[in-house]
């Protein structure tokens, strides 16, 4: 069997930086790892509910979290962000707010920003959740596949892989269907790839998603 390693984890340093970004004691070390995923869920959660659409897509990026000794920093990377503006015109100081009282952050000042990308669909997450959404609306997996790549071209990428795996369809026996556009060189380091994994849950079972995008490549 081939070994696979995550894209991400493997470029780190080259082409990839780290999404959350501080020092801590390593007796300290775990809870603010653990502190970060809470964070995260909490974020995704809160814009979940409250975004316009009601297809459950939050069109989440990645999340970013600097801590220092008096201040969370957290800038949370959208594809739509005018659709949480619109739905939610306070939105923005009410997960602060309630982010602070879930933490307890007393003698830390927290604070949120939101950045817009600008290319949304050369993100793997957004173009994930629009896959997802198409395969709970019960559209064949060809056709969302398709869809999602029509969508990276105009993003001007370079490549991109898109793999499901699970009951298909329904089927009784699961099998895994990948479809590839452009070059995807996972082996090349200084390749810029960006990766994700999602699951949707659909009525016949859970399905996994996985995503490969070839943004560029360093220059030497």
């Amino acid at each position: 069997m081939g070994q696979k390693i995550n894209p991400l984890g493997f470029r780190l340093g080259i082409t990839q930086s780290h999404h959350s970004l501080w020092f801590a004691k390593p007796k300290n070390y775990s809870e603010d790892l653990q502190e970060d995923q809470k964070i995260r869920d909490f974020i995704k959660n809160y814009i979940q509910k409250n975004m316009k659409i009601s297809s459950g897509a939050e069109g989440i990026a990645h999340i970013e979290i600097q801590k220092r000794i008096d201040l969370i920093q957290v800038i949370i990377f959208m594809g739509f962000p005018k659709l949480l503006i619109e739905s939610r015109p306070r939105g923005v100081e009410e997960l602060q707010m309630n982010l602070q009282k879930k933490f307890h952050y007393v003698n830390r000042k927290l604070n949120i920003a939101i950045t817009r990308i600008a290319k949304p669909y050369g993100n793997p997450n957004i173009l994930a959740e629009f896959i997802a959404g198409q395969l709970k609306n019960r559209v064949s997996f060809r056709k969302a596949m398709k869809k999602a790549i029509e969508l990276t071209e105009q993003a001007d990428t370079k490549g991109i892989q898109i793999q499901i795996a699970g009951r298909i369809d329904g089927k009784e026996i699961a099998r895994v269907e990948w479809i590839r556009e452009g070059r995807v060189p996972l082996q090349t380091i200084r390749a810029k790839i960006d990766y994700c994994s999602y699951t949707v849950r659909t009525i016949y079972g859970v399905l996994g998603i996985k995503i490969w995008i070839f943004l560029n490549k360093e220059e030497e």
